[in-house]
């Protein structure tokens, strides 16, 4: 059964700072037990307690996959779990050097998925829709981030009134917490869940329009 959670100690923040100067197997060696301890153990944790509200989540594992990547460093320089709802959409937390990151979207969509979405940004009541969702957001403070194509997706013109929506490949929504003290508190849980919370009207709109 997963600990209470309680906050994240300050030494997760500062085992992933160390990490980026020295992301060696030594040093992961050597300090596997902070890892464990904090960072591993208090998100797990936060997980489980969001669990009953939001379903499982991953916690993903710190290992990079460097077969194919130019960067051969082994280790992720960041924590984070994910709640899928949809084909690679859904919620997230994150814990890294720079502080506690929340945020909900959809990270890969092709094909048939993104021809999906982008119709429902053309339609004017979805597409409405979304974009005020998404300037409400904005305006208090939330990030908008994804991949983004340099020009208008194909049979799509560049003065569409959505035009910046469609040229998402991706989309996220995120708010970063940074230092704030919160973050090594309990109060952290309820900060999560009003976040995610306040996402799920994205999160249906993505997965509704894709079903």
């Amino acid at each position: 059964m997963p600990a209470e959670f309680t906050g994240f100690p300050s030494q997760a923040l500062d085992f992933y700072d160390d990490l980026e100067v020295d992301n060696s197997r030594s040093f992961w060696e050597k300090h596997k037990g902070t890892y464990e301890y904090s960072v591993k153990r208090p998100m797990v944790a936060l997980c489980a307690a969001l669990a009953e509200e939001f379903g499982e989540a991953k916690v993903f594992r710190p290992y990079r996959d460097v077969r194919f990547a130019k960067d051969k460093t082994p280790y992720k320089t960041a924590q984070g779990a994910f709640v899928e709802v949809g084909p690679a959409t859904g919620w997230y937390v994150e814990v890294s050097a720079r502080g506690i990151r929340t945020g909900a979207g959809f990270y890969d969509a092709t094909g048939e998925r993104i021809a999906h979405i982008r119709t429902a940004i053309d339609d004017d009541r979805r597409g409405n829709e979304l974009a005020q969702m998404i300037k409400k957001l904005e305006a208090n403070g939330w990030v908008i981030g994804g991949h983004v194509l340099k020009t208008a997706p194909r049979g799509y013109d560049l003065s569409h009134p959505r035009i910046n929506l469609l040229r998402h490949k991706s989309l996220t929504i995120g708010h970063d917490y940074g230092f704030e003290p919160i973050i090594h508190t309990p109060e952290l849980l309820e900060a999560v869940r009003d976040d995610w919370r306040t996402l799920r009207p994205f999160v249906e709109w993505v997965t509704d329009v894709e079903s």
